[in-house]
């Protein structure tokens, strides 16, 4: 009986949370019994068992209600007390964990947004070439370039174009094995191998896929035993012939606290930099997003010169972007009132105005090295002499002040500082501009050649 229901609740999961989301999360589990109102499975391991409580919890609550099983939370057995494993509970804590051997499974990376496709990527003259990379490793096959590293800043369309390599690929190759997720899962899931005695079971996840995926994977910089494992990994996959596609925020030399013989396997495949975007490029994106809500919204209006205007003043990141749009959408859609030039300077008012903020921490650090007369080099260097250590405290400053950027993406600017360093130096010049008139007029000199 419950066999037959869950059955019927799998073939609607799939439909609802996609093919790839469903496969991934919701195959392996079997549901057991239904008592108290709490649905219980049997999951493979404690990882599937928290994700899938954190992200389908709902979906699946709801699905089996409607199949006539009236279910308030779920509830998880870890092991492989069944031929289809299980996972985690809403709001409750794994029942017992059998301590059997897990077979090693390597479809357990973060979910993929089907959102993220080939064919809802906009391309212009600042991605066209790591679009091209993406499409030919998406075919399979005998690339010629392993791996594929895309580095750029936020938004750029890095995270975009990995989802859709794994999508075309799995689209191509139905059987083969892609495993995607962040270096911070990557990280987690070592440590917790480690720490459950399966590490064994963890090479062999990450050692029998036919492409692995790692994002950002800027975060593993300075955990040693994680870059260690890494490095093998890394390895043992290139040795196969194995594909792996790589992102981060910057080139692989550039990445502060990663290992050398790390950033020499991942500069031996094709890198590419996604580089800010242009108008035009922007203008498209505006463009196709506006026509998918049309889509949806038939009569919805934009004014003449509204997407136009986004694209020249909105120029930070491609999510800024689309948020910006999106919140026009709700706010025409609820208010009934047509997008025109001015209801988006009314609505967007805030965006606009960080987005008039130009200065970055680039053109800071070196108006102030010019200024102080010092290297731009000391202002990620170790040196703590006061002739380097008061300009570099002056640029935190300057960044924290003009720009829109976080502690820690401040920290990273100034050699991979930590932010309570950045914080320090903030206060301490904040402090100065108190008691020291000198420190006013250079503060005020640096400013006014910066807006200029």
């Amino acid at each position: 009986m419950m066999d037959k229901i869950w059955g019927q609740a799998c073939a609607e999961l799939e439909q609802s949370v996609g093919p790839n989301n469903y496969n991934h999360w919701i195959k392996p589990l079997r549901l057991t019994a239904v008592d108290d109102g709490a649905a219980r499975f049997v999951s493979p391991t404690r990882f599937i068992s928290d994700w899938v409580n954190r992200h389908f919890a709902k979906d699946i609550m709801a699905v089996l209600s409607r199949n006539g099983l009236s279910v308030e939370r779920l509830r998880f057995d870890v092991g492989s007390t069944a031929s289809r494993p299980a996972a985690p509970a809403a709001g409750a804590a794994p029942a017992t964990e059998a301590a059997t051997t897990r077979a090693p499974r390597a479809d357990l990376g973060a979910p993929l947004d089907p959102r993220y496709t080939f064919g809802n990527f906009v391309v212009g003259k600042p991605n066209e070439l790591a679009h091209a990379a993406a499409r030919r490793v998406a075919e399979g096959g005998p690339v010629g370039f392993n791996p594929l590293f895309l580095y750029g800043g936020v938004g750029l369309g890095k995270t975009h174009l990995m989802h859709a390599i794994a999508h075309d690929y799995q689209a191509r190759h139905p059987s083969a094995q892609v495993l995607y997720l962040s270096a911070e899962q990557f990280m987690y899931r070592f440590v917790q191998a480690l720490r459950e005695s399966t590490i064994m079971d963890f090479k062999g996840m990450f050692r029998n896929v036919n492409m692995l995926m790692v994002d950002d994977v800027q975060f593993i910089a300075g955990k040693d035993s994680t870059q260690e494992e890494f490095f093998h990994t890394f390895n043992a996959l290139v040795d196969q012939g194995k594909q792996i596609v790589i992102s981060a925020d910057r080139a692989p030399a550039e990445i502060k606290g990663l290992e050398e013989r790390i950033k020499s396997r991942l500069s031996c495949g094709l890198i590419v930099d996604l580089h800010p975007t242009t108008y035009e490029l922007r203008l498209g994106i505006l463009q196709s997003k506006t026509e998918v809500f049309r889509a949806q919204q038939p009569d919805l209006e934009i004014g003449a010169g509204v997407l136009e205007f986004l694209a020249h003043r909105i120029t930070t990141n491609v999510r800024v972007l689309e948020g910006a749009l999106q919140r026009l959408f709700a706010h025409a859609s609820l208010l009934r009132r047509e997008i025109t030039l001015e209801v988006a300077q009314e609505c967007l008012a805030d965006i606009l105005r960080t987005n008039d903020r130009k200065i970055n921490i680039d053109d800071i650090q070196r108006k102030v090295a010019e200024h102080y007369n010092i290297r731009l080099a000391d202002m990620m260097g170790p040196k703590r002499a006061r002739n380097v250590a008061r300009p570099r405290q002056i640029a935190m400053y300057l960044s924290k002040q003009l720009t829109s950027r976080s502690l820690p993406e401040i920290g990273r600017r100034f050699g991979g500082r930590d932010h309570t360093t950045i914080m320090h130096g903030v206060r301490k010049i904040e402090e100065l501009l108190v008691e020291d008139s000198s420190m006013v007029e250079d503060i005020a000199v640096l400013k006014r050649m910066l807006e200029a």
